[in-house]
């Protein structure tokens, strides 16, 4: 999304900063680490025009208060996921969140150019081939087994009934809270897998991401990252929905997503977020996803 005749500035947590400073359609990015205080006054040093929402929070209505500019935001859509969760009584609109949060910019005269996402890496990030294996600078599939929330990860044994399928190299993705769990999987598979959670910053992932043939990821943000290089993506949802619409957003190039859930289940959607473990102890949504077709994805992926 470009905005044709504005300056724009972004507003962030620190950590989320190497997303957005090499933005060419951002002109600045400030940041804050635990309070809004931190950067209020220089916000308002900017004397802004226009507000544009993506939050919707607490937090970011206290900054429109606190900057007195006219704001517009997005249908968040709160009570209705409240409903899917609790009673399991789906309302969501079949659109992208990507599509509800035009809304926020439609006042502007912002329209969605329907090219899908954008990713910048820095030059510096990168990553080379020749920093993995010889047996991987061929070609490889990512593998993500990072993410926020436990109910949003593929358990180690189901991870290993998938790659164990896969008669191709496999690049594990993560940081570096996930590097012993990626051993463990390394453990238990026969192939070419390669540990690289905690190795590389998230725009060398990123790259990583960039240069796989195909990518096998929960819902997480490297799945976003995919699907703005527009790679070939096969997604697996555990305690998450992708009717809340946050599915891989691939406009006029759907058939580079293949999506993997286990429908039926009572308890499913449990959060619209995630949680440290599955609530009803069984772990469904994950454990009863079928290794063996995920696998078979990815190889038909492969022939194309």
């Amino acid at each position: 999304m470009q905005l044709q005749g504005y300056e724009v500035h972004y507003l962030t947590k620190i950590q989320f900063k190497p997303v957005l400073e090499k933005n060419p359609y951002i002109n600045k990015v400030f940041v804050i680490q635990h309070k809004i205080d931190e950067v209020i006054d220089k916000l308002r040093a900017e004397k802004y025009e226009h507000i544009i929402d993506l939050h919707k929070n607490f937090r970011s209505l206290t900054i429109r208060k606190k900057l007195g500019a006219r704001a517009t935001s997005f249908p968040k859509l709160n009570l209705r996921k409240w409903l899917f969760v609790n009673f399991k009584i789906n309302k969501m609109p079949a659109v992208h969140i990507v599509d509800r949060y035009f809304k926020a910019v439609a006042p502007l005269g912002v329209n969605n150019d329907l090219k899908g996402l954008d990713y910048f890496i820095p030059a510096e990030d990168e990553v080379e081939m020749t920093l993995l294996p010889d047996v991987f600078r061929v070609g490889y599939v990512g593998f993500v087994v990072g993410g926020k929330h436990k109910t949003k990860q593929l358990p180690v044994e189901k991870s290993v009934e998938i790659l164990s399928g896969i008669n191709y190299p496999v690049v594990i993705l993560g940081g570096p809270e996930d590097h012993a769990q990626a051993e463990e999987i390394i453990g238990k598979v026969n192939g070419p897998v390669f540990n690289a959670c905690g190795k590389f910053n998230l725009n060398q992932s990123a790259s990583l991401v960039k240069q796989a043939r195909a990518i096998i990821t929960g819902d997480t943000g490297l799945m976003h990252i995919a699907a703005a290089f527009n790679k070939k993506i096969i997604s697996i949802w555990g305690n998450t929905v992708p009717e809340f619409g946050m599915f891989p957003y691939l406009p006029g190039n759907d058939q580079l997503s293949k999506i993997f859930e286990v429908k039926g289940l009572s308890c499913r959607p449990c959060s619209k977020i995630g949680f440290n473990k599955c609530p009803k102890g069984h772990f469904n949504c994950m454990n009863l996803i079928d290794g063996s077709l995920v696998a078979g994805a990815v190889a038909g992926f492969l022939k194309n």
